[in-house]
């Protein structure tokens, strides 16, 4: 016979035991675990950036922990079990597909969900990072019906809030409050254009991100190699540089 690989219930009686055997395991709550789940949560998106397959599978691990861990505290106190959880993914999940899972007529998920809320913000994390925080504003408006047609509108926003910044940044005296205001409306309407267009803005930012330090490592790799100064060669030598490197990834 082949070997048997562990199940999940598996995992959850491994649980049970070092909340019962492990002084640390015993001694954690939800409280103090908090800091680990969004840190777990970080490593499997560093491993889903580097396509790393062997990384993820354990990153995963990791934050199966977590589930784990929360779940298992949560039986301890009579508050809900793994069972618990798994019951309201099954309901929550069949009830996004009406029409799957029944005589239901397929609709969208936003539409849905808006007819439970309160009003637009409402369950959106507080620590959600602000980028990812706009496209999903925009997101459950766009599901009830508040959306441009086609990228035309969200273009034509970018470039009035981009005139707005603009005029600004050209006044005689530049309110600080005023400049924060029109730029924080500059890259509200850009998230909407990549929403729009169909590109998350948070992925597309990390790829912008890796790129430009990508490059600005192999600026300061030329630079080390002919002996310049970085801090010190201004910015036509770094430009110039930045050029250069670029021109050998087209």
């Amino acid at each position: 016979m082949g070997h048997v690989k562990p199940s999940l219930e598996d995992t959850l009686a491994l649980m049970r035991d070092l909340r019962s055997r492990c002084d640390w395991d015993a001694a954690q709550t939800h409280e103090s675990l908090r800091p680990y789940l969004i840190e777990e949560a970080h490593e499997v998106d560093d491993a889903l950036q580097a396509g790393d397959d062997a990384r993820l599978r354990e990153e995963l691990g990791d934050l199966w922990l977590q589930i784990l861990f929360h779940a298992v505290i949560a039986e301890e106190r009579g508050a809900f079990s793994l069972y618990d959880v798994a019951e309201s993914f099954v309901t929550k999940m069949k009830g996004r597909h009406p029409h799957l899972y029944g005589d239901g007529v397929k609709e969208p998920w936003e539409k849905m969900k808006a007819k439970k809320r309160a009003n637009l913000a409402e369950g959106l994390p507080a620590g959600l990072p602000s980028l990812h925080r706009a496209f999903r504003l925009q997101d459950r408006a766009a599901g009830v019906g508040f959306d441009w047609p086609t990228t035309e509108g969200p273009l034509s926003k970018v470039r009035e809030e981009l005139a707005e910044v603009e005029v600004e940044l050209n006044a005689a005296a530049p309110d600080a409050v005023r400049l924060s205001d029109e730029i924080g409306d500059l890259l509200f309407a850009a998230v909407n254009l990549a929403r729009k267009a169909g590109v998350h803005p948070a992925l597309a930012l990390d790829r912008a991100n890796l790129k430009f330090s990508r490059r600005f490592a192999a600026i300061e790799q030329l630079a080390a190699e002919r002996d310049i100064s970085v801090p010190d060669a201004g910015l036509e030598l770094l430009d110039s540089l930045w050029d250069e490197v670029k021109s050998t990834e087209d």
